[in-house]
């Protein structure tokens, strides 16, 4: 199989951290993509010409990193990202929280990268902003226990994971000086988790090109 993603993607780094962690990494090969790149064959393999894209090895391709989860989950026998049962829905609630975190993060991104400062709307990056730290607040107070070892991951945690190293990431550790009980879990999951650090990319507040962190 085929992976269509870039290093800084959220999205990807969630996708790379399962395939590690279900045993398929050696499964699957990364390729970069370029989402700016109208030649970029991305466009022809998911019509949105986003990232991160499965390509299996009939051709038929899987999009996007919920779904591409869903379906490693399936590989490795299912029932290891999401359970089953009534708890299988607060997985994938929280798992939509913790991906809408990194949505508003990234089009706060956007909002510096394509657009000149005169043309920039603060009300618009508040807007998004609130989200993120509404999302926050609600894991703060919602805290996931934490992992003791790999088999206690969810969907849910590991996106939220990527999520606050995006943030990390993009906007610096602003986020761990009010969220204390967020930042020891994520030390507990990576600690549990060794893809993470291994997936990690420098801190770069200022993005050299927006368009790879593309869901």
């Amino acid at each position: 199989m085929k992976l269509r993603s870039s290093p800084p993607s959220p999205f990807g780094r969630k996708v790379k951290i399962a395939a590690a962690m279900l045993g398929l990494k050696d499964r699957i090969d990364i390729e970069e993509a370029n989402t700016a790149d109208p030649d970029d064959s991305l466009r022809g393999q998911n019509p949105l010409g986003k990232i991160p894209a499965l390509i299996l090895d009939n051709g038929d391709v899987i999009y996007d990193s919920a779904v591409i989860l869903e379906y490693l989950d399936f590989m490795a026998g299912g029932g290891k990202l999401f359970p089953s049962g009534e708890a299988r829905f607060t997985v994938l609630r929280d798992q939509a929280l913790a991906d809408g975190i990194m949505d508003a993060a990234l089009l706060r991104v956007y909002e510096k990268r394509f657009k000149q400062p005169n043309y920039r709307d603060p009300a618009w990056d508040a807007y998004q902003g609130a989200k993120v730290e509404r999302g926050l607040a609600y894991f703060e107070q919602n805290t996931p226990v934490a992992p003791s070892s790999s088999a206690d991951v969810t969907a849910a945690t590991l996106t939220l994971a990527c999520a606050l190293g995006y943030l990390d990431m993009r906007f610096g550790d602003a986020w761990r000086q009010s969220h204390p009980n967020l930042v020891a879990w994520l030390a507990a999951f990576e600690a549990v988790v060794p893809a993470y650090a291994e997936t990690r990319q420098p801190a770069a507040p200022v993005p050299d090109d927006a368009a790879v962190d593309l869901k």
